[in-house]
This record gives structure tokens, C-alpha cells and sequence, in this order.
């Protein structure tokens, strides 16, 4: 059987409920298509991994693209989901930003299917990510989640002017995002473990560091 299919979680055997069957195919076809991409993932893998048939995966999804396009639906509903739970309305701006940034390396380094996923949909320019205004709906409510709490920040002068939300969110993205994407070309180059949990700590806490003080005053960082 697959190496991919073996590392998802394994598999709700066949049941005649449907939200479970889905459960069980998004979770292996996550593992699928964050390993081997839209073209080197396979359906057969898929269906054999979760007890189903490959009529029955086309059944709920139509399509091998309607199955990977479920799948980063699922993804980013996850993460904002979770986002949520952080009520950073009721946290001070700073300790939210804290908070936002923190959850967000965490998740990264705890999800690294999720930034598989990413790295391969950029390969395919964006076009299954384009086809889902769920997802786009879901982007568009963590930037203003981020707006929120950004300006509650200038509005109580712990956080400078001028700034746009959308970059805000990029250097976040871009800071927690790296040390999942290239974990393995950085330590070889550089001989070093970078996943030891000393290592993610120190590494957290520069990430968190610097996003404040690229928000915020330099004396509140």
C-alpha cells in the first residue's frame, strides 16, 4: 500500500454514514495530495486507504480536481476556524498580536500538510484556489481580523500609522510559513536541527518578536 496513504490518519472502515465516509476521504486525500500534488496523487490510493470505492469518491466529489479542491476548502476552513477560537477582541493588541503570530507558527509546524498543500496549489498558479469563493470568503475574514485588532492598536497608540493590513498578514504568513517549507534545505545547509523543541521555541519567539516590532512603537516590542 501507498507510503503516503500508511502516514494519514488511518481511516474510518466503510459506514453507511456519509459525513463520516467524507471525514475519512478528506483526511487520506489530504496526506495524498500535500505529498505527491493534484497529478501524483492517486484515487485508487485513496479508496483503498478508506474503505471505499473510486465510484463512490466520484459519487461525493465528482473528480479527481473536485476531491483536491475539497480538500484545500477543508484546510483553510480548519485553520480559520481555529483562528476564531483565539477571541482576540478581547485580548489588548498587543498580547492579540502576540497570540495571532504565536497560533499561527504553531499551526504551521503541527499542520505541515497544510503548507504542502499551499506550496503545491502555487505550483498550480493558483487555479483550483481561484474556483472557490469559500476560500476567498475565509482570507477575507482573517485580514479583517487582523484590521480589527490593528486598528484598536493605533487607536490606543501602541501601534504606528500607515500600515496595511494585507502586508501585516503577508509577513506573518511569510515568517511561520518558512520554517515548515524549508526546514530540510536550511538545516542541511547550515547543519542544524531547526525541530528540536528548544530550537521551534527560540524561533517562535523571534517570529512573534519581530512581527511586533514591525507593528508596533519600538519601545512597546
Amino acid at each position: 500500500m501507498n507510503e503516503t496513504v500508511h502516514s494519514a490518519r488511518k481511516a474510518p472502515k466503510r459506514t453507511n454514514d456519509p459525513e463520516r465516509t467524507m471525514a475519512g476521504i478528506i483526511a487520506v486525500a489530504t496526506a495524498e495530495f500535500a505529498a505527491k500534488g493534484l497529478a501524483g496523487g492517486r484515487i485508487d490510493a485513496i479508496a483503498d486507504a478508506t474503505h471505499t470505492s473510486k465510484r463512490m469518491i466520484y459519487y461525493y466529489y465528482g473528480s479527481k480536481e473536485g476531491l483536491y479542491l475539497a480538500v484545500l476548502e477543508d484546510a483553510y476552513r480548519r485553520i480559520r476556524a481555529t483562528e476564531a477560537e483565539l477571541h482576540l477582541a478581547d485580548l489588548s493588541p498587543i498580547e492579540a498580536l502576540k497570540a495571532l503570530v504565536g497560533f499561527t507558527f504553531d499551526h504551521h509546524h503541527s499542520n505541515q500538510d497544510f503548507i504542502r498543500l499551499v506550496m503545491n496549489e502555487n505550483i498550480e498558479r493558483g487555479a483550483y484556489l481561484a474556483q472557490s469563493k469559500l476560500i476567498q470568503e475565509l482570507n477575507v475574514s482573517a485580514i479583517q481580523s487582523i484590521e480589527a485588532l490593528y486598528k484598536r492598536g493605533v487607536k490606543t497608540g501602541v501601534f504606528r500609522k500607515g500600515l496595511d493590513p494585507i502586508d501585516i498578514h503577508a509577513s506573518i504568513s511569510a515568517l511561520t510559513f518558512f520554517n515548515v517549507s524549508n526546514r530540510y534545505t536550511f538545516d542541511l545547509i547550515f547543519k542544524r536541527n531547526g525541530q528540536t523543541a528548544k530550537a521551534l521555541a527560540v524561533r517562535r519567539q523571534s517570529v512573534v518578536d519581530m512581527v511586533l516590532r514591525f507593528v508596533s512603537y519600538s519601545n512597546l516590542a
